[in-house]
């Protein structure tokens, strides 16, 4: 927490983003503005229509997801549409890394799970934050049905790119389950997302 008032002075470049859009700021009166990303991620599997795990995890936003954010509202940058982000998934397999920096064309610590039937990753569409609710998320969960050999998924991540080993588009945010997920051939994963600040 800062005082910037007192704190931040003409130095405010010393101090990270995540510092600057979480401060208090107090001079006579009380001004509070906490905007701190916390991103869940809920993944339902089923195997044989029985439900027989639940992975929660939070995401981490990437630089890129960052600068994104800010460029679109302050600096003229294009708006992504609505409907035009989309969940993939991290494969366990060769992981090592997940890091601030990575972006969709260069992410050396992790590849791209795709056994699964859908043809391209699956849109995630989200609500309209309205009235100081400061969340949104996707009405239905994103389902993905497993095929081949399965494997096992270290994660998700969060992109503008729709196709499946694609290398374009925004890398919003990256998350890694508690554990790694085996997955078998005829599984269903349904994937609920939520930001909120």
């Amino acid at each position: 927490m800062f005082n910037l008032e007192k704190n931040m002075s003409n130095n405010v470049g010393r101090y990270s983003i995540k510092d600057q859009l979480n401060f208090i700021h107090n001079r006579n009166r009380s001004l509070v503005q906490h905007l701190q990303f916390v991103n869940p991620i809920r993944m339902e599997q089923f195997r044989g229509g029985k439900l027989i795990g639940v992975h929660e995890t939070l995401n981490n936003i990437t630089n890129e997801g960052v600068n994104t954010l800010f460029n679109v509202m302050f600096n003229s940058a294009t708006q992504i549409a609505q409907n035009a982000w989309y969940i993939g998934f991290i494969d366990n397999a060769g992981f090592s890394a997940l890091d601030n920096t990575d972006v969709m064309n260069s992410h050396g610590g992790w590849t791209e799970f795709i056994a699964y039937s859908q043809s391209t990753r699956v849109s995630w569409t989200s609500g309209t934050a309205s009235a100081g609710v400061r969340t949104v998320t996707n009405a239905s969960a994103c389902v993905f049905n497993i095929n081949g050999g399965g494997g096992t998924v270290y994660g998700i991540f969060v992109t503008s790119g729709s196709a499946k080993s694609g290398t374009t588009g925004k890398l919003w945010a990256t998350a890694a389950f508690a554990s790694p997920v085996p997955v078998s051939s005829g599984d269903q994963l349904n994937i609920t997302y939520t930001t909120s600040a």
